[in-house]
């Protein structure tokens, strides 16, 4: 009996968690997830925004070189995304994951998870995406 109630408030508190993680934009799987309080992609690297970019205009102003050292988080074909998830499409016809009307990209310069030297790079235009 000890075991069957363990195993049902396990799953209740599952259940709870993900509820919880839905209500405050939580995770897209397969792109990202959140360690630490901070947005990641799937590869568990930091996301960052950019501040020239407008929050629901569908555009990135991070183009050409830009996206040279600021790879945008690139998504395949038009997945289903919803709560605060959208995608963009680039100047370059890609797809782009985009939280709370804000493109996602990940730093060339971080090479590890958990790495977050882009975060306030260029005046404090990049962020991290905390949750």
């Amino acid at each position: 009996m000890n075991r069957i109630k363990s195993v049902l408030i396990g799953l209740i508190t599952t259940a709870t968690l993900a509820a919880c993680a839905s209500m405050t934009g939580g995770a897209m799987a397969p792109y990202t997830k959140v360690n630490d309080g901070i947005l990641v992609g799937s590869n568990s690297m930091t996301l960052y925004t950019f501040a020239k970019d407008t929050a629901g205009s569908g555009k990135s102003m991070c183009n050409g070189p830009c996206a040279t050292n600021w790879p945008p988080l690139l998504v395949d074909g038009s997945p289903a995304v919803s709560g605060d998830y959208s995608v963009i499409t680039r100047d370059d016809g890609k797809k782009q994951l985009a939280f709370k009307g804000m493109p996602l990209y990940f730093w060339a310069k971080d090479t590890k998870p958990g790495d977050k030297t882009g975060d306030g790079f260029l005046n404090g235009a990049w962020k991290i995406v905390k949750m």
